[in-house]
């Protein structure tokens, strides 16, 4: 097809030269009658050789007379010399110029700009890539019990992210539960961090314990990196979040570091069991892919913050099954700084003990969180509120409370929910129901809230 087009653009034929077409003209000459021509005389050994096809005059006086064998060959002799004739044409013709060439190379397109929805995605991954850090949790081991070097077996893979300049990072509290256990380690070597720093090298920390909340899954280590390497996350508000909104996760999972899921916010006020048996309230439900390694990461809105922090995932295969859970990060808020101040958490509470659910459901208690016991000089007793105690006639039921600043209460768990966004020393109105004759009354007691270690 190339070889037409060159011979095309000197010819101005498509397959053959001008020279070919006058030689293909002149070799229709040779249809005359076989009796009318004399034989072709023999040319001389010295004579110059010419093509058959010469002259339309030579043709008729050189036709042979007999037979139309001779006619036959010269006309393939005449066929040879067109094709030679086009031949030379078009070898003339792949000499071209440059601008030739441009017209034969076929259209350079140019590539499409991307939509404004994927520029965003990108952006939002490349701001959040360098907060995200690779964690892998690690026991110091004997090589032989007794005897022999210490030997570090990782136990975990996990992810987490940049709090602060100061080289905080939290995860998951059971991302180093295996190293953990029931050990203080405050200030030691629990994992390897890998940190993506903003110069672009990947590089290994040693983590060291800041502090644990098992409770709501929660934990940060601290990292001896470089001020100007570490990118803190922004932060922001799960109080405004709603179903539908645009989710991303950034995370490693199966060991895969830096990758990102995209999903939505499917469905709110959640309540997750961790994998270290604690439940947590008001969680995040989104169909964003979190699988082993995802957890720890952030779960990051389309302005690149931070609403909560990956947690789990619902699944009976252990595989992401599009239903993955976050701790809001407006609990996270209020629990991290505590840890980093001191390496525990003191929440603000109604100094109660709360009934747990089989006691509740023995004595017929189906919604709200009924009141065990409670000190007699909390500030709970001397607003009011009363505790399940025996009387003479046998089990008297204490207050059930349903509701704390409007906040609806079903259990223990949701009654911390309730208060942790609460200040110590802040004054709060609980609703609670109390049983009389036979009756549940709705009564409503302000009680200034007291601090309880985690």
């Amino acid at each position: 097809m190339l070889y037409s087009q060159v011979a095309s653009l000197r010819s101005g034929s498509p397959l053959l030269g001008q020279a070919g077409q006058k030689g293909h003209r002149r070799c229709k000459l040779l249809k005359v009658s076989a009796s009318a021509e004399p034989k072709i005389p023999r040319q001389s050994r010295h004579e110059e050789t010419r093509s058959p096809c010469v002259e339309e005059t030579t043709l008729r006086s050189t036709a042979p007379s007999q037979s139309g064998v001779g006619r036959r060959q010269l006309a393939a002799q005449c066929a040879l010399s067109a094709l030679a004739l086009s031949q030379t044409d078009a070898a003339k013709a792949l000499e071209l110029t440059e601008a030739e060439l441009l017209e034969l190379q076929p259209p350079i397109v140019p590539a499409a700009s991307l939509p404004a929805a994927e520029r965003a995605t990108i952006d939002i991954f490349e701001r959040g890539t360098n907060s995200v850090v690779n964690i892998v949790d690690v026991t110091i081991r004997m090589t032989i019990p007794g005897a022999g070097p210490q030997v570090e077996i990782p136990e975990g893979n996990g992810t987490g992210f940049v709090w602060d300049q100061n080289g905080n990072v939290v995860t998951n509290y059971h991302v180093l539960a295996n190293v953990l256990g029931n050990k203080n380690m405050l200030r030691t070597s629990v994992a390897k961090v890998t940190l993506l720093g903003l110069d672009g090298t990947s590089r290994v920390y040693d983590a060291t314990l800041v502090g644990t909340y098992k409770e709501k899954d929660l934990a940060v280590v601290r990292i001896d990196a470089p001020k100007d390497q570490l990118q803190p996350v922004q932060l922001g508000s799960s109080t405004g979040v709603r179903v539908g909104q645009t989710t991303f996760a950034i995370g490693n999972p199966f060991g895969f570091d830096h990758t990102l899921t995209t999903g939505v916010v499917s469905g709110l006020d959640r309540q997750i069991q961790s994998q270290v048996g604690s439940v947590i309230t008001g969680g995040i439900q989104t169909d964003a892919a979190i699988n082993p390694g995802n957890s720890g990461g952030p779960l990051i809105d389309s302005q690149g913050k931070v609403i909560g922090v990956n947690t789990a995932i619902f699944t009976r295969s252990g595989f992401n099954s599009g239903i993955g859970f976050a701790i809001p990060v407006d609990t996270v808020k209020r629990i991290v700084p505590q840890l980093i101040a001191s390496g525990r958490v003191t929440l603000p509470s109604l100094n109660a003990q709360i009934a747990n659910p089989k006691v509740a459901q023995s004595l017929e208690v189906k919604n709200g969180a009924l009141i065990q016991a409670l000190p007699s000089d909390s500030n709970a007793a001397k607003a009011g509120l009363l505790a399940t105690r025996r009387g003479l006639s046998g089990i008297l039921i204490g207050d059930i409370i349903v509701a704390v600043n409007d906040i609806p209460v079903r259990d223990a768990v949701t009654l911390e929910d309730a208060l942790i966004n609460c200040g110590i020393g802040e004054e709060v109105t609980v609703r609670a129901l109390r049983r009389e004759n036979g009756k549940e009354v709705e009564m409503s007691f302000k009680v200034k809230l007291e601090a309880q270690q985690g």
